[in-house]
Formats: structure tokens, sequence, C-alpha cells
């Protein structure tokens, strides 16, 4: 939202001899990537303080930049800083953000899972695009940096806003939510996923539960019927409840599911209404995605045909199931993230694509905690039951391997993204189907590199 410094000044508490009728026409916390209009906000990260580069930002067009005042005097363009109490401009950036959301005022949906909530918020966001003009946080911009960024892009001509929550630890999504002020909460599922940050899965899902907490009072929560913990996410909900899954009790369902080369087809049901409807998306989980969209977007008063149309629209996003032909043999981009849950679902929908053979690229899944390695064992046992060759990839891919060649498959771990790239390189034959997966920090997308250039 275009917002004038002085109004600024006057939502986060800041003072300095800065032109008070000077538009921000954007907002940044990266010098790199300031557009001329931009303000550019100082915080303060793990291993870098955004201090370092305000005068990189200035010189770039930020139009000012907020500063604590303990590090104002650093700096040669004082007539373009907002100065803050502060020892980090992080406080300033939240507090511009709720600042933005209270005053655009309009409907908010806060979506968050352990898997499948970017899926869920772009299909969500999709949906609703039938009928609203709506802003969706782009990526996964998920956390107490990028979400604040998210909610000063909301606009007076949007009508609602779909914006991702996430979390690694209890009490985030809480804060995140206190920012946003959502009006529906939706929640996708609650998996192993961060277990690094917490003694148990039920532990997990309370932090999860926060959401749901902290939604409006007369809103709605959208909920998995078929995951243990979110389908009890309702019990004393101050609002209106719609449940999505195949359980008995899903208001939306999904009936009469057939696998496709493409992805699958099959009955979207809400209530007594019924629409058939197809999916360009791989796996049984992205069906539980496109429900959970569904229930959304009913709620918001979009038919069930419009529904059904516009799932059949959407495509894989970057790095999320991206499909695509080399040498004859069929990849799938999966490199964007990974946990337990995420990694066995796209195993089966592997395995369940025509090919000669099926070839699983898998890295390491990360923020497992203690549990890391029993889990890497599991993953890699299921392995074995569903494809033909395994390319474990870096740290605790190790003993996933291990696992999957003690029930007889063939596997090979690689220390590095670029060695498994040269193995597939030469192993790869037209008619196979490979699937690519691992956490982000493994950076399996190099692999893939790898392969496209000895072979591309």
């Amino acid at each position: 939202m275009n917002l004038a410094l002085g109004r600024i000044a006057e939502f986060i508490s800041a003072a300095g001899g800065f032109d008070r009728e000077s538009e921000a026409t954007g907002y940044s916390i990266d010098s790199r990537s300031i557009h001329p209009g931009d303000l550019f906000f100082a915080v303060r990260g793990e291993n870098l303080d955004g201090h370092h580069y305000v005068d990189a930002a200035l010189q770039a067009g930020a139009v000012a930049a907020v500063v604590g005042r303990h590090r104002m005097g650093g700096f040669a363009a004082q007539d373009r800083l907002l100065i803050v109490d502060e020892m980090d401009a992080l406080p300033a950036l939240q507090k511009l953000g709720t600042a933005v959301r209270r005053k655009w005022g309009k409907k908010l949906i806060g979506v968050t899972g352990s898997a499948g909530k970017t899926s869920t918020k772009d299909a969500i966001a999709h949906l609703l695009s039938r009928k609203y003009s709506v802003l969706k946080s782009q990526g996964n911009l998920n956390n107490h940096f990028g979400m604040p960024l998210q909610l000063l892009k909301l606009q007076p001509q949007h009508d609602v806003a779909v914006i991702e929550m996430g979390m690694s630890h209890a009490g985030e999504i809480s804060a995140l939510a206190e920012l946003a002020k959502p009006d529906c909460g939706v929640v996708t599922c609650v998996g192993t996923a961060h277990l690094e940050s917490f003694a148990s899965v039920a532990e997990i899902a309370r932090a999860k539960f926060e959401l749901i907490q902290k939604v409006a009072a007369g809103g709605t929560a959208v909920l998995n019927c078929d995951d243990e913990y979110v389908s009890q996410f309702g019990r004393d909900f101050h609002g209106k409840v719609i449940f999505f899954g195949s359980r008995p009790g899903a208001d939306v369902s999904a009936q009469n599911i057939e696998d496709t080369p493409e992805g699958s087809r099959f009955d979207l049901v809400y209530q007594q209404l019924r629409q058939p409807t197809g999916l360009r998306l791989l796996g049984r989980h992205n069906i539980l995605n496109a429900l959970a969209a569904t229930a959304t977007a009913v709620a918001y008063g979009i038919s069930l045909p419009e529904c059904a149309a516009a799932l059949g629209e959407l495509t894989p996003g970057d790095k999320r199931g991206e499909r695509f032909t080399l040498a004859g043999a069929t990849i799938i981009n999966d490199c964007y993230n990974s946990n337990p849950t995420a990694l066995k679902t796209m195993v089966d929908a592997l395995a369940k694509l025509p090919a000669q053979r099926h070839i699983v690229v898998a890295g390491e899944m990360l923020e497992l905690g203690p549990t890391g390695e029993k889990l890497h064992r599991q993953a890699g046992q299921h392995i074995a039951g569903r494809a033909d060759r395994l390319i474990g990839v870096r740290g605790l891919a190790l003993p996933m391997v291990e696992a999957a060649m003690a029930h007889g498959l063939s596997a090979t771990f690689a220390e590095t993204p670029e060695e498994a790239g040269e193995i597939i390189a030469k192993e790869l034959r037209a008619g196979d189907a490979v699937l690519f997966k691992a956490s982000r920090g493994v950076k399996l997308e190099r692999a893939l590199e790898i392969v496209k250039q000895r072979l591309g």
C-alpha cells in the first residue's frame, strides 16, 4: 500500500528530518532488490544486520530507510532516515504491516500445515479469483520477516487476502496471526516437519492450532478431517467449521478418484452437489489440497462448478512437482522442500506413472531432530517397496539408502547434489521416471542442473 512517510512515521513512532510528503511505493528488507520508491527496513537476521546496507539501499533508489536510533549517526543521507527507538527495524516493519492490514480492513485467510500449505494457498487464491481481486503471499514468505512484507502489499482494490503462515517453534503462528487478524483459518495437516524444535507431533499440532485460536469471532475454520489432530481443531470453535477429506463428516470430498498420467480425475462433492473435475497435479496429497481450496472457496460464495473448473486450471509451482521430459525420461522436479509425509506421497505418485523404471533422487530431510535417522530409515523402506532405484543425497540420506538396500533395492549414496547429478546423467534411460525431492537446504536442483547439462 502506498503511504506518505509522515503517515508511516505515525504508525511506527519514528522520528527524523525526512520529507513527510514523500511516498513509499514498496517495502524491502533486502538492499539487493530495492526498487525506486521502496522504503528499506534495516532488520537484523541471524547472520546479517540491515544497518550495514542502508547506504546501498538509498543509493539504489530507496525513498528512505528505517533505522535504529543507536545506529543513525553512521549514514550519509540523514534526511532520508526514519529513526525508531528499537535496536532493530523488525518491530517497526511488523507494526506497519499490522497498521496496513487494519487500514485495509477486508477479509483475510490464513493457511498453515506441516505440508501442502503453499500449494493450498495458491489453489485458494486461484479459486477465489473467479469472483474477487485476491492478494496472495508470494512463495513461502511466511515468517516474522516475510509475512509483514506481504501485508504491506495490500491495496484498496483487493477484496480478499490469502496469507501463508509457517513456524518452527511454538508461539510463532500465534504471533503472525496477531499481526494478520485472519477471518478464516485453513489447516492442511500435522506431520513430523520441525520435530527438532518439538518433543512430539502432538506439540506440533498445538502450535498449528494457534491459527484457529486466533481466527476472528464468527470466522471460519477449514479443517482436514482425515488428520487425527486437525480433525479435532473445530471443538468449541466460535464460528463456522468446514471439513474436507475422505472420512465421514467431510463437507467437501473427492469421490470416484481415478489416477491419470497428468494427475487425477474425481467427482468433487459438496453437501448434496457433485461436479466432475480433473487435476493436473501429481499425487493424492494434491487432491486434499484441492479439497481444502474448494472448502474455503465455497465459504466465500464460489459455486461448485466454478471450483471444479478452476481446479482443472491449476499447474505445479516452481520446484513443486514440475514435470518435463529429458532424453526420453519423465522428470519430476519437487526440490523445493521435503519432509517424511511429503516424500512418501510423492514416491507413491511416482510409482503410479507408467515407466520402465521408477527412480527416486532423495536428499536428506532437515529439522527432524533426534528422530531424523529413524524417519529416514522408514522413508528408505517405503521407497524400496515402490521404486526401482534410489540415489540418496547428503547427510541423513545415508540411513535412508541403507534401509532401502536392506529391503532389496538398488541404492547409492551421494555426498553432494552434483555427485548425484553425475550418477543420474550416466544411468538415465528413455522410459524412466525420476523424482527429485529434498529439503530446501540440500539444493537438490543442482543435481538436476547437472543432468540437464549432460543430456540436454
